[in-house]
């Protein structure tokens, strides 16, 4: 294969890379959110610096459904979340995220530098009750569940119209954060940056809100319980589509240090 091809291919391996071009894009893509009060330290031990915890003791607990997702297929991810602020700006800190399928885990981890482990999430409805689960290494590590479709936020029984799509679209829309870290082939630094994108074209279909429980088990290399659940504050359930794009540099760690940490001195 000549020069030009090697650099015109999306991904690796030469013989069927792992994922397209993007931005990519996603349909009827379905959130399961439970926000929770989390110990403070905790949190500010998760946040890589410059970030800073926004005060508000609040985690995120994901689970996402993604039946329909370019270049990356069907399949189904689940994660922490911790809103946070950098430099004053409010933004959404990745932390963990767990995922049963190769494609996603390799575009998440190269490119944006998304905390891409593989695990066995799912969401679906049980009688009354939207569950999301996460199994990792044969461990149930988190339970998430929430009353199904108790509120509309969007429409109430009526028929009237409680809040616009636009203000789940602004929520959404909020940049959020990963830290990504790429070695060289002698094992040390290559890039160390955090990342910042932000999902655009967003459609919202539904979006519902009710009461919400969350269950998280100590686990060594799933260690979601480490941000540990004081108390449950709400679930959100919604249901959109969107494009991902690429992303952005906000910090390079690696441009702060002398040139000597960056290589070998002469």
């Amino acid at each position: 294969m000549k020069t030009h091809e090697i650099l015109q291919l999306s991904s690796m391996p030469l013989a069927s890379p792992s994922y397209p071009r993007g931005p990519y894009r996603f349909i009827d893509r379905e959130y399961l959110i439970i926000a929770y009060a989390s110990d403070p330290q905790a949190i500010r031990e998760a946040l890589p610096e410059p970030l800073e915890p926004d005060g508000s003791n609040t985690v995120l607990f994901e689970f996402i459904r993604m039946p329909d997702s370019a270049g990356f297929g069907c399949y189904t991810e689940s994660g922490l979340v911790i809103p946070a602020l950098y430099r004053g700006e409010k933004l959404n800190f990745t932390a963990q995220m767990y995922l049963d399928d190769e494609p996603p885990i390799a575009g998440g981890r190269e490119i944006w530098g998304f905390p891409k482990k593989h695990g066995q999430p799912k969401l679906g409805v049980m009688h009354d009750t939207l569950t999301g689960t996460l199994d990792y290494a044969g461990v149930r590590v988190a339970v998430g569940t929430m009353g199904y479709k108790h509120q509309h936020l969007l429409y109430d029984m009526t028929g009237q119209r409680q809040c616009s799509p636009a203000s789940i679209v602004e929520k959404m829309c909020k940049t959020q954060v990963n830290l990504k870290l790429i070695p060289d082939v002698a094992g040390e630094p290559a890039i160390a940056q955090l990342v910042a994108y932000n999902l655009v074209d967003i459609t919202v279909k539904g979006a519902w809100s009710g009461p919400a429980r969350l269950h998280l088990v100590s686990h060594v290399n799933a260690p979601v319980a480490d941000l540990p659940v004081l108390k449950a504050l709400g679930g959100l359930h919604f249901i959109a589509d969107l494009t991902l794009p690429y992303g952005r540099v906000l910090h390079d760690y690696l441009a702060e240090q002398p040139a000597s940490i960056q290589g070998n001195p002469s």
